[in-house]
Formats: structure tokens, C-alpha cells, sequence
């Protein structure tokens, strides 16, 4: 992550290297913290009442101190200026620790370069074992700073030679990527998991949902078989930093691109423009 700009609740803005969380902070102890990320356009953060919302309840859920949504809000207009024609803004709160309160904090960083790159060939994507967070402990729909597994199946996925790792649990059922939602085309239908099934409520999801009959396509969300994707027309990921990802392989079969990834891609971009 290359990051621009950083800004702490109670200081304002700060050098990029300056150290700011301390090291009894339950963030880094427990990896108790919970974090949003969203795009910014031309200087603008997209649908950022949404993230802030969504943050709010995750600290809840996690049991950290109540967030102080406007000391986070007073950062962002801070790192803005350095975001240019487009950056990535992370929202962060940790748990603090007996000594200290919890750190509020906004970092901005530049879109990761491979982005456009994958979207134009199209993302591989293998399925791993992931757990259905069914009960409140497992927290679900929560957007802690405990990635590591997570990032154990990118890694995994890696390892495979693809892009994206795709979570199913134990009966087939799919879930949703490590850092992403997971859609799939039949005709003029497009399928995504439920969030009932514990997964993330992403907020491009919910824009996507929006969009999706401008563009021509009814959404059903429910509960499906890791065979019904890999036998989709096609198949795409979504995801506020990736956007829309198309899918050209899941486990080694082979999907074609197609036209809702696209067109999707393009609306969310023109909300984007609108805000």
C-alpha cells in the first residue's frame, strides 16, 4: 500500500511515517480494530455515509468503545487534497487499550496498480473451505482488522496461480470472496449470496443492486451451490477498491467475459460521478 496521506482523531494530519497506534493498542495485540475502505473519485469519497454506517456497527459488534463518528469525519476532508483523480481512502478504530483511549485514524493510498490490469483480461479464482458466520460470535457482516485468514487464502489462491480465493462452506455453498461479493449471470438474471448467510453487506454490492435494472438484469439473492457459479454465463466479484472484477476461470473452468460485468462496471462509475 503506498500510502499519500494519514490523519489521527485529536492530531489531524501527520507525516505517513510517523507511528501512531500504540503498542498496547488492542488493534495490534488481538486485532480487535475495525476498518472500512472506499474510493475516492476526483477528490470526492463514494457513498462514504454508508462505510461510516457500516463501521459504526462493526465496532459495536466487536464490543470496542463506541465510535466517535465525528472525529473521523472531521479527517477526511484532511487527506483529500492529496488524493488526486482517484485514491483509496481506509477508515480505522481500534479497541485501544486500559491506558489509552481508541485511535480514530483516515490513510489514503493510491489504487493498487494491477487492478485495471486483471479487469481487462478477467480475475481467476479458486474455492476454499470458509465457515458460515452464523452465530454473533463468528460476527457476521463485521469488517474487523483480523484478516489473516483472509489473507491466507489470497495466498493461497496465489499459490494456485489465481487471483482471488472464493469462500464455500462444508455443504458447497458460496459465500463470498476474501475481500469481495461474489455474482454470476444466467440470461438476464444475476445471482449473489444472501446476506443472510453472514457475509459482508458490501456497499458496492448494495450499489450494484441499485443499478443492476437501468441496466437491464434482475438480481435474485439467496442461498446457491458453488455449481451453479461455475456453470454461469458469466461471473464477476465486487468490491469498493477492485469495483466490478469479471471472472474468466473458477477452479480451473473456464468463463467467458460478458456484457453485465461491463455494464455494471460503467453505472457505477456514472453513480460515482453524481456524487
Amino acid at each position: 500500500m503506498s500510502l499519500l496521506a494519514l490523519a489521527l482523531a485529536g492530531r489531524g494530519l501527520v507525516e505517513p511515517e510517523e507511528p501512531v497506534v500504540r503498542a498496547d493498542d488492542e488493534a495490534l495485540l488481538r486485532g480487535r480494530a475495525a476498518f472500512e475502505t472506499l474510493r475516492v473519485y476526483d477528490g470526492r469519497p463514494f457513498r462514504l455515509e454508508a462505510h461510516l454506517d457500516r463501521l459504526s456497527a462493526s465496532a459495536a459488534s466487536i464490543g470496542l468503545p463506541a465510535l466517535e463518528r465525528g472525529s473521523l469525519e472531521e479527517l477526511v476532508p484532511l487527506v483529500l487534497p492529496f488524493a488526486g483523480e482517484g485514491a483509496v481512502l481506509r477508515l480505522v478504530w481500534t479497541g485501544g487499550s486500559d491506558a489509552a483511549p481508541p485511535a480514530g485514524l483516515a490513510l489514503l493510498s493510491a489504487v493498487p496498480e494491477w487492478i485495471e490490469d486483471v479487469r481487462t483480461r478477467g480475475a481467476r479464482a479458486v474455492s476454499l473451505l470458509g465457515v458460515r458466520a452464523a452465530v454473533p460470535w463468528l460476527l457476521p457482516g463485521v469488517k474487523s482488522t483480523s484478516y489473516a485468514v483472509n489473507m491466507a487464502a489470497e495466498a493461497e489462491a496465489k499459490r494456485r496461480g489465481a487471483d482471488e480465493a472464493i469462500f464455500v462452506d462444508g455443504d458447497g455453498i458460496v459465500l463470498e470472496g476474501t475481500v469481495t461479493n461474489v455474482w454470476w449471470r444466467k440470461d438476464a438474471t444475476l445471482f449473489t449470496t444472501s446476506v443472510d448467510l453472514g457475509i459482508l453487506a458490501g456497499v458496492t454490492r448494495a450499489a450494484l443492486l441499485e443499478v443492476a435494472p437501468s441496466c437491464g438484469y434482475g438480481v435474485e439473492e439467496g442461498m446457491f451451490q458453488l455449481e451453479e457459479l461455475r456453470e454461469a454465463d458469466e461471473a464477476f466479484t465486487s468490491s469498493s477498491v477492485r469495483e466490478v472484477m469479471p471472472l474468466v476461470e473458477i477452479d480451473g473452468r473456464r468463463l467467458e467475459l460478458g456484457p453485465a460485468a461491463d455494464a455494471l462496471q460503467r453505472a457505477l462509475r456514472d453513480l460515482a460521478a453524481k456524487v
